[in-house]
């Protein structure tokens, strides 16, 4: 067992593939250089203690039964729940949580922050990280869904726990088949911009989605709508049609994404950049005023394409932008980094 420990999760920005993942579709995300940064230390007697810089807040409870709290307390004690569940016999230990990444900005602070809680607890327990990390993925995923109340896929807990320097990584959710793909984009950059509209799943819209997919698969007849065509849209009427779409041409716009990073051309990635915010404008109906005038505003500075990224009703927008354009100064380049892991 180990006497203190540090692991990071990093935040995740998803190039193209939103609302995809619960509908068993494709995604391109990658991991990010900011994250979150839990230290543990070892405790004797039955009680976790927490603080959490970043709030000047703290926390404690019982090792054996922790109780539902709201706010960040729930993925503290929903990850001490749930891998105590999944069998790991975890350790009392005093935890610090700090973290550069700003809550609600859409590049999944969530997530980052269950990646690192679930690295440091195994961690400081001397208990062995799952060989197939989307296993841990999974189990993040029940802390958001179970104890923190979003219906979140595994797009997020994924890209923090998997994601490789120098690359995005194509997932696939019907296989959870992961493919590193090289994002080599020379001269031209990446950045995002915080919209200013403060982003949450579990206080958003985002579970009225996820229910209405549901129910468009259920009038389809299809187990998820990555069984869905084009030709299906025609058969529902809005707004189940228009969420169709979306997943239907969403899912299109990833492998297109994909041929476009392999053959360099960083002009059409920027146009499918912009058909993924259409579509997620109109067709799902996720953002947001704030959101668009974000998108505005990069495209004055140059953006040659530009997305909302993360679940919509705020967050963040994600910009390429083309050599010798100036971004907002606001703006924060973003590059693959490596994945979750101890420090």
């Amino acid at each position: 067992m180990a006497e203190r420990v540090r692991a990071r999760g990093p935040g995740r920005v998803n190039l193209i593939g939103e609302h995809t993942d619960y509908n068993d579709g494709l995604a391109l995300p990658f991991a990010i250089e900011r994250g979150v940064t839990v230290t543990a230390e070892p405790l004797t007697g039955d009680r976790f203690e927490v603080r959490a810089l970043d709030f000047g807040e703290e926390d404690a409870f019982l090792l054996a039964a922790p109780e539902r709290a709201g706010g960040w307390r729930a993925f503290v004690r929903g990850m001490v729940a749930e891998l105590g569940a999944a069998g790991y016999a975890l350790r009392p230990a005093r935890l610090t949580v700090e973290g550069d990444l700003e809550q609600g900005s859409g590049l999944s602070s969530s997530a980052a922050l269950e990646a690192a809680l679930a690295l440091a607890l195994l961690a400081v327990a001397g208990e062995e990280v799952p060989a197939d990390r989307r296993e841990l993925a999974r189990l993040c995923s029940r802390v958001e869904n179970d104890w923190v109340g979003a219906e979140t896929g595994l797009l997020d807990q994924l890209a923090v726990l998997c994601g490789e320097p120098g690359h995005a990584v194509r997932i696939d959710f019907a296989t959870l088949a992961i493919d590193p793909v090289p994002l080599d984009l020379a001269e031209w950059s990446l950045m995002t911009l915080d919209s200013g509209a403060a982003h949450s799943h579990a206080d958003s819209g985002y579970n009225d989605r996820r229910s209405e997919c549901r129910d468009a698969a259920a009038a389809l007849r299809v187990t998820s709508l990555r069984e869905a065509t084009e030709a299906d849209v025609e058969r529902l009427h809005d707004p189940l049609a228009a969420r169709v779409r979306h997943v239907v041409s969403e899912n299109a716009r990833v492998d297109a994404m994909v041929a476009a990073l392999a053959a360099g051309d960083l002009d059409d990635a920027a146009r499918l950049l912009d058909a993924s915010h259409a579509s997620l404008r109109d067709d799902y109906e996720v953002s947001v005023p704030e959101v668009e005038r974000t998108v505005e505003r990069l495209k004055a500075a140059g953006a040659a394409g530009a997305r909302m990224v993360g679940g919509g009703f705020g967050g963040s927008v994600l910009a390429l932008l083309p050599p010798g354009a100036a971004a907002p100064a606001a703006a924060i380049t973003v590059v693959p980094g490596p994945p979750a892991a101890l420090l």
